[in-house]
């Protein structure tokens, strides 16, 4: 009967029960807070490659005409808006896209930043994937892509490269198509 008193003495003791509870859920409240942070940065990185998409196609609607150094300067602009982000995963790409009579959808030209992006469309290439409505025949949009590969610092929840991607379509503002100019 003597052995048992300790025992039972210890199955009523309720002085470590805060600690042991707290040594229990600790682990899972640190990888649900962990995992907030890397979703919400990863939030964030998205909401600013759609501001990117947009920014730099309408700075070019904006414009009569474009060339080598309007795009150099739209490209290092899109590269500002993702600070604090890191910019060397960012991928963009601007290109005039022409609807003759019959609705057949050309790229007039493109250019993609300096890192590339394995889908801007080559100068000449026919697009069918422009949403109905967007580009009527005999008219022309600014097509804006930004692609963004996010790598969480954590990398606790999402161990792995996230990558967004945004098109946006805006119609020239100045001029019925904006042409491409060497010289600009």
């Amino acid at each position: 009967m003597s052995a048992r008193r300790p025992l039972a003495r210890f199955w009523r003791d309720k002085r470590g029960v805060s600690a042991v509870e707290f040594a229990l859920i600790a682990p899972v409240l640190i990888v649900m807070y962990c995992g907030l942070a890397e979703m919400t940065q990863a939030m964030m990185a998205q909401r600013r490659l759609s501001n990117i998409a947009s920014q730099i196609g309408d700075l070019v609607a904006q414009s009569s005409q474009t060339g080598p150094n309007s795009m150099t300067d739209v490209f290092k602009i899109g590269t500002i808006i993702m600070a604090p982000f890191p910019s060397a995963p960012l991928k963009m790409c601007v290109a005039s896209v022409t609807s003759d009579a019959t609705g057949r959808d050309t790229v007039a030209w493109s250019r993609a930043s300096a890192g590339g992006m394995s889908n801007c469309p080559a100068q000449g290439a026919v697009l069918t994937d422009i949403p109905v409505g967007v580009l009527p025949a005999s008219k022309s949009v600014i097509m804006a892509r930004a692609s963004y590969a996010y790598a969480s610092p954590i990398k606790l929840v999402l161990p792995t490269s996230i990558t967004f991607q945004r098109t946006f379509y805006l119609r020239p503002r100045k001029v019925e198509t904006i042409p491409w100019s060497t010289s600009n």
